[in-house]
Parts: C-alpha cells; sequence; structure tokens
C-alpha cells in the first residue's frame, strides 16, 4: 500500500534553488513558460517565466537536442542545462541548454504582447484579455504587492489578538442603507448582497473582543469613475473595550508600519520592478473635517460647496496639503458630521452634529473610513428611529445589544484603492484582479 506524506519530492528546481553559490556548473531540470525568444543566430535566448520571475537559458546550435525553430511564445516546456553565472541575466545566472521537452503549446496566437516590459496597449483591451494581460511581469508584480498587503493585514491583526472571521455575502438588510443595494431572490424571499460586513463584525465584538475579515463587498452605485467599482476587497476590522475612535486609528497606523516593513522585506523585487517609493508612516497626522476644509480653501482659494462631506476635488487638496506643510503621504480627517454616517456611528459627545468618525486619506483619496460605534442598546434605537429607518431586519443585530456590548470601533479598507494608490496608478481597475462596473461583468 502507498500512502501520501505531504510532500512529493521533484526533480526539477525553482528559482530560489539556483540562487546558492553550489548549484553553479551543476546539470539541473526546470519547468516554465516561454516568455520570450531571441534569436542571435548561432545561439537564441530563450527567457522562461516562472513565479519568481524570468530565467535566462541559452540555446546553442549542435549543443541542444531540439530544434530551435519548432519553439513558441507561451509554450510551457521542461528543460535541462548547465546553470552558469551571468551578471547581465535575471539574478545573475543563466542557463545553457541541454534538453528540451515540451509539454504544452498554444493553440493560437497571443492576443497581446506580453513580453513587452510595458505593455502598450490600452486598459479596456488588458481587462478584456486579463488572464493574458496578467502574465506581463510589470502587470502581475502589482498583484503580488496586492498580496503583501493582505498578509501584512492578517498577520499584524493575528499579533494584535484579533480573531478572523467570515461573515455572509447574502443578507436580508443592507447594513449602510440607502439606495445602493443590489437586490435579489432568495428562495421566494427578498435578500440584498452586502454592501459590507458591518452589523455581522460589530455582533462578534461581543463574542471574541477583536475580529477582522478580508472578503468581497457590493454596493449598486451608478459611477463610472477612476476610483470606483461595484465589486470590490474590503479588509475590515473591529475591536472591544477602546477608549476612544483614536485607538482605531492607531490601530491602522500600526497595521500600515508592519505592512510598508513587511513590503520592503519580502516583496522587494516587486517593489523594484515598478519603481514604487514607499509611504512614509511612521507618524500620521489627523485633521478634523471642518479644520481640513477651512484650511485648503484659504490655500488653494477654492469655495466650500459641500458643508457635509468631501468632495474628490477636496481630498486631492488635502492630501496635497498635508505633503507641503507635513511631508506626510496620508492623513486622517476626523469628526465627519452625523447626517453622512451611517446609523450606527457614535456621535460626539460634545457637539452631536459631528461624529467620533474619520476617514483615512492616501496622497489624496480616501482608503479607509472607520470610527466608534454606538454600543449602547437604547441609543442605537433612538437614533434608528430619529432617522426614520425601521427595525425590520435589524432584529437579531439589535438583540446583540440587549445583552451588552463594550465600546467598540472598527473600520474598512479598500484594497484595490491603497495598491492603485501605492504602485501610482490613476485607474483602481488596474489593481483589481477581474473588476465589476457598470459596464463589466466579464471576465
Amino acid at each position: 500500500m502507498e500512502y501520501l506524506t505531504g510532500e512529493n519530492k521533484k526533480e526539477t528546481v525553482e528559482i530560489g534553488d539556483l540562487l546558492s553559490t553550489e548549484k553553479l556548473g551543476q546539470i539541473i531540470k526546470m519547468r516554465g513558460a516561454i516568455h520570450t525568444i531571441r534569436d542571435m543566430g548561432d545561439i537564441a535566448f530563450v527567457i522562461l517565466r516562472k513565479r519568481e520571475g524570468l530565467v535566462q537559458c541559452v540555446f546553442e546550435k549542435g549543443k541542444t537536442n531540439y530544434d530551435f525553430k519548432e519553439l513558441k511564445e507561451a509554450a510551457c516546456i521542461q528543460i535541462q542545462g548547465e546553470v552558469h553565472e551571468e551578471e547581465r541575466a535575471p539574478h545573475g545566472i543563466e542557463i545553457r541548454l541541454h534538453e528540451i521537452e515540451i509539454l504544452s503549446e498554444p493553440a493560437a496566437a497571443m492576443p497581446l504582447s506580453i513580453n513587452k516590459w510595458k505593455m502598450n496597449t490600452s486598459l479596456e483591451a488588458k481587462l478584456n484579455n486579463r488572464s493574458i494581460s496578467l502574465r506581463n511581469i510589470r502587470e502581475r508584480a502589482k498583484f503580488k504587492i496586492q498580496e503583501g498587503i493582505v498578509k501584512g493585514f492578517r498577520d499584524f491583526l493575528y499579533g494584535q489578538g484579533f480573531t478572523e472571521i467570515h461573515t455572509p455575502k447574502i443578507g436580508a438588510k443592507g447594513a449602510e442603507g440607502g439606495a445602493n443595494i443590489f437586490k435579489l431572490e432568495y428562495f421566494h424571499k427578498p435578500a440584498i448582497l452586502e454592501q459590507s460586513p458591518q452589523l455581522y463584525k460589530q455582533m462578534m465584538v461581543g463574542v471574541f473582543d477583536r475580529v477582522f475579515e478580508t472578503g468581497p463587498v457590493f454596493r449598486a452605485e451608478k459611477h463610472n469613475t477612476k476610483r470606483h467599482l461595484n465589486e470590490y476587497t474590503s479588509l475590515d476590522f473591529e475591536m472591544g473595550y477602546i477608549d476612544s475612535f483614536e485607538d482605531i486609528m492607531a490601530m491602522e497606523t500600526g497595521f500600515l508600519q508592519y505592512t510598508m516593513a513587511l513590503l520592503k522585506r519580502e516583496y522587494a523585487n516587486e517593489l523594484n520592478i515598478l519603481k514604487v517609493t514607499l509611504p512614509k508612516v511612521d507618524k500620521i497626522p489627523q485633521v478634523r473635517f471642518d479644520v481640513a476644509k477651512e484650511l485648503v480653501s484659504k490655500k488653494y482659494d477654492r469655495k466650500i460647496r459641500n458643508p457635509y462631506d468631501l468632495e474628490p476635488e477636496e481630498e486631492v487638496l488635502i492630501g496635497q496639503y498635508f505633503k507641503e506643510e507635513e511631508d506626510a503621504d496620508f492623513v486622517f480627517v476626523t469628526h465627519y458630521p452625523s447626517k453622512k454616517r451611517p446609523f450606527y456611528a457614535m456621535d460626539d459627545p460634545a457637539d452631536t452634529k459631528f461624529t467620533v468618525s474619520f476617514d483615512l486619506l492616501f496622497h489624496g483619496m480616501e482608503i479607509t473610513t472607520g470610527g466608534q460605534r454606538i454600543h449602547d442598546y437604547n441609543m442605537l434605537v433612538e437614533k434608528i428611529a430619529a432617522r426614520g429607518m425601521t427595525e425590520e431586519g435589524l432584529e437579531q443585530y439589535l438583540d446583540t445589544f440587549k445583552a451588552g456590548m463594550p465600546p467598540h470601533g472598527g473600520l474598512g479598507l479598500g484594497l484595490e484603492r491603497l495598491t492603485m494608490k501605492l504602485v501610482g496608478e490613476d485607474n483602481v481597475r488596474e489593481t483589481t484582479l477581474f473588476p465589476r462596473d457598470l459596464g463589466r461583468l466579464t471576465p
């Protein structure tokens, strides 16, 4: 009888295996996809694409048991060859080929030139051929960095005593109210796609004290801008026994510090590919909402048109102001007006027109919304009534508060927006694997 032990030893090696000097001069086997072929006459460079990057292989006529002319870009192959040092090659090594075995070949010509360092094609073309365009080294580097952000979020919060949860994405009532809800039929009952895990994560604070989640959220907003999506990935956390909403901002600052250090340490290759300069996160300034509007109005001679919310142009100017005045890449804008925050947001006891809430702006764009929540049952019921809302669909949420809840708060962070600003893109679709917007439901 044969048994599985959790490890199947392979004859083939990965790039990391080749980076030790003991592999120089050794005969190895490797698998990968042909990224590009450069025919130089008597020799040719066959560049393999691997999960860790590119590997230069050298085809020499008479020394390799394969007809070079039959090789096709995008074919998946297994090669055998000798490892040599070559400072001009990726990773400082090259493989001089002895044997080539074809594992699979493309059935058609590539729709995009993915072997170019920078793809000279439209965003629409890249999205229409998404699984192909992401094979480009620069394109896929964005999503390795995005992986690092999620890893940093998880690792940091685990270290802070948080429990990871997974909440439903089909619900009976939207967490934030309003009309921007996708409605559907659920076994002959009305249902919605959740706008956020907000109500569930608050309920779980009463169980675990500190919880977090990474998952999709859905907004039926008819926006067609460079910063909006109808489905995006939200990084959420909620924490109990806080003293004030500043505890939430401090926790997010800690996450950003941890994550930028992780990216520098473990994703240096991708940062270098995209020429990313990591933002400053040693300290992040905070400013009241009303003060921020006055500051940019005065400095940039811009009339305040909406006293209850920040317009995108104002966010840009606030980011510009704090970069110029404080050399800050991030800024917390606090005390948003109560009428622009959801029913569960706690009003400022000093002035109930405002809430003890915040947005985090990164280079002039909102990437996070958070704050302290109402934890008192009677206060919550009063605010629901004052808003003219019904308690229908909120019964179990409210029952949680009847049973007692600690002072708590949390936030939701848009992963795609944070990635977009970090890597220097100006359209959130560039940092979304398969975007969903007003006009795109496939691929």
